[in-house]
């Protein structure tokens, strides 16, 4: 029997006819990779040749080369170039780049902290009203078969605290806003912040109402006590001595601590400006011991008469007639209204090419409970 040889498929041969294409195609490809490869070895060579060259100096004339072809070959002056300095702009100092440090550094800002210490609300609209109960439900005692006569109902008083809204506009140009160094929108963002807690903390303490907080030195004020006084006006204690805290600073202040319901005492703490601080330090008991007593553990407050001691530098200075220190629960005493946090408006529009950046904030505060904040007064 004959055997007969393979007979190649009209699919088969298609196949070698693509394998073939394939690989002329990828040689044509590695061959032109190739000549890209030899192309850019080539330019790094003619780089590295130029980059080792050495380089004129001013030292070496190179200025001087320079000023005379560019002034006078290729311009015609015979102004020669003597000397580049970096301290003179026409001279070489419009080249030296100028460095600006990002983080901007900021002159203290001092902030009341009557905020941290205040009863804070949200509210939804400026109309907020609060009611506070001035007085309880009266009792009495009967006898098992006598009448029960009618008692009194708890009496009310309404705190509407005055508000007022912050504001600032502050303008920059787009340019300074594209070119600038550092990130200039939230730097103004945080210095509109600082100025607010700034403007809000010394009205919460002496605002005077009117289109704006009303400060809790600014209600009035009684030598009477609890009970017996207005609502809404606050007590306080004289030192007896117009020019300052008098021969016996130590029993003032006690007078001045149990004036307040015990009630109140619970987290109580006196509030005063640096300048009145410094004086109260130097106060001292009879014994000569100091009335001051420094924290003993790290991050706690330094007390006075067993209570925190809490600056805030809008408070007066020690002066006749002014309230330089006040002892209070604020959390109690002092409401604070606020309608919503800050709101900065982005306008490119209006005052081109400037941005301008319109920030808003509604707060409000008033006397809560006058019980819980004394004052001292600096009076004969």
């Amino acid at each position: 029997m004959e055997n007969s040889a393979p007979q190649t498929t009209p699919d088969q041969l298609e196949a070698s006819f693509d394998i073939v294409a394939r690989q002329d195609k990828t040689e044509a490809d590695v061959s032109a990779l190739r000549s890209d490869v030899d192309e850019v070895k080539q330019r790094l060579d003619k780089v590295a040749k130029a980059a080792g060259r050495p380089a004129l100096s001013a030292a070496s004339g190179g200025a001087e080369v320079k000023g005379f072809v560019d002034g006078y070959l290729r311009r015609g002056s015979d102004t020669e170039l003597k000397s580049i300095s970096g301290q003179v702009p026409a001279d070489g100092g419009f080249a030296v780049p100028r460095e600006i440090d990002a983080a901007i550094a900021r002159e203290l800002t001092e902030i009341s902290p009557i905020r941290a210490l205040a009863q804070i609300v949200q509210t939804g609209s400026a109309g907020y009203r609060k009611l506070v109960s001035t007085g309880g439900t009266a009792s009495g005692w009967v006898s098992e078969t006598a009448g029960r006569p009618a008692t009194d109902t708890p009496q009310f008083a309404e705190i509407a605290p005055p508000t007022g809204e912050l504001y600032a506009n502050p303008a920059a140009s787009q340019t300074m806003l594209d070119d600038a160094g550092f990130d200039l929108e939230s730097w103004l963002a945080s210095e509109i912040a600082m100025e607010f807690a700034r403007a809000e903390g010394a009205a919460f303490v002496s605002g005077n109402g009117i289109d704006q907080p009303e400060g809790f030195l600014s209600a009035p004020v009684s030598t009477a006590e609890d009970g017996v006084r207005a609502f809404g006006s606050l007590q306080y204690v004289g030192t007896g001595d117009a020019a300052g805290f008098g021969t016996s600073p130590e029993a003032r202040l006690i007078d001045l601590v149990h004036t307040m319901k015990s009630g109140h005492r619970q987290g109580a703490s006196f509030v005063m400006n640096s300048a009145t601080l410094a004086e109260v330090r130097k106060l001292k008991t009879a014994d000569g011991a100091f009335l001051w007593q420094p924290g003993l553990v790290e991050g706690q407050p330094d007390r006075l008469l067993g209570y925190p001691v809490v600056e805030a530098e809008d408070m007066p200075d020690v002066a006749t007639g002014t309230f330089p220190i006040a002892f209070g629960n604020f959390r109690h005493g002092y409401l604070i209204a606020e309608r919503s946090a800050t709101q900065i408006l982005r306008d490119p529009f209006t005052n081109k090419p400037f941005v301008h950046f319109y920030a808003t904030k509604r707060v409000g505060g008033q006397v809560l409970d006058s019980a819980a904040i004394k004052l001292l007064k600096i009076e004969e």
